[in-house]
């Protein structure tokens, strides 16, 4: 092996390191993720609150947690169906009714000086259009959003914070750190090894020349 190729080599190897301890302080962030239910199964959301206009009969979820992203986020616990929830709101003409599971979370996960309310379920009774934050803004009251118009709050929890990064040993006891889900070290150790290759095929083309 060349010197060049060594030199690439242990660049290459300290890229990987480096990108193993990122791992290792991943961290995640503390928010309300959204879930659609069919049957008996939560689904991450594939649209966010604001944007889906749920049918009437829908069930829909909020959890409260610390993770990374959708593969390692909670989801609403307990069991709940349109039946049960929406049982004592009668249909009406004029306007649809959306189930809505309201998970506030753990206590572990929980900020600082707070304590999770008990989920609880609610029926709203809204227009046919409305969207699911319209629902969620007419059943769980005062809802508060960043500037960014993240969902930072459902029926005031918590009371400070929003989406606020959490180190990997802060996460709750019994789940695993999540993946790190901000800036990847994916990208720029690939960009690092076909640079690190380029220069060293370079260099032995040049050498080469030069014999």
């Amino acid at each position: 092996m060349t010197s060049v190729r060594r030199a690439a080599a242990l660049l290459v190897a300290s890229l990987l390191v480096l990108a193993a301890g990122a791992e290792a302080h991943a961290a995640g962030y503390r928010y309300w993720s959204f879930w659609d239910r069919s049957g008996d199964r939560w689904t991450y959301a594939t649209q966010g609150p604001a944007s889906e206009r749920p049918d009437d009969g829908s069930v829909r979820g909020f959890r409260f947690a610390v993770s990374a992203d959708s593969s390692d986020a909670n989801r609403p616990r307990g069991t709940a169906d349109f039946g049960s929830v929406c049982a004592k709101t009668p249909a009406k003409a004029g306007t649809k009714r959306v189930a809505l599971v309201l998970d506030f979370g753990t206590e572990a996960d929980a900020p600082s000086g707070e304590t999770p309310p008990p989920t609880r379920t609610v029926c709203a009774r809204v227009s046919p259009d409305a969207s699911t934050a319209e629902a969620l803004a007419e059943a769980a009251k005062p809802l508060r959003y960043d500037t960014n118009a993240l969902l930072c709050a459902i029926a005031g929890y918590p009371a400070r914070g929003c989406g606020e990064q959490v180190a990997a040993d802060e996460k709750p006891a019994g789940k695993a750190a999540p993946k790190d889900d901000g800036p990847s070290l994916g990208l720029p150790l690939g960009i690092g090894v076909v640079a690190v290759l380029g220069g060293a095929a370079f260099w032995q083309a040049r050498r080469r020349r030069n014999a």
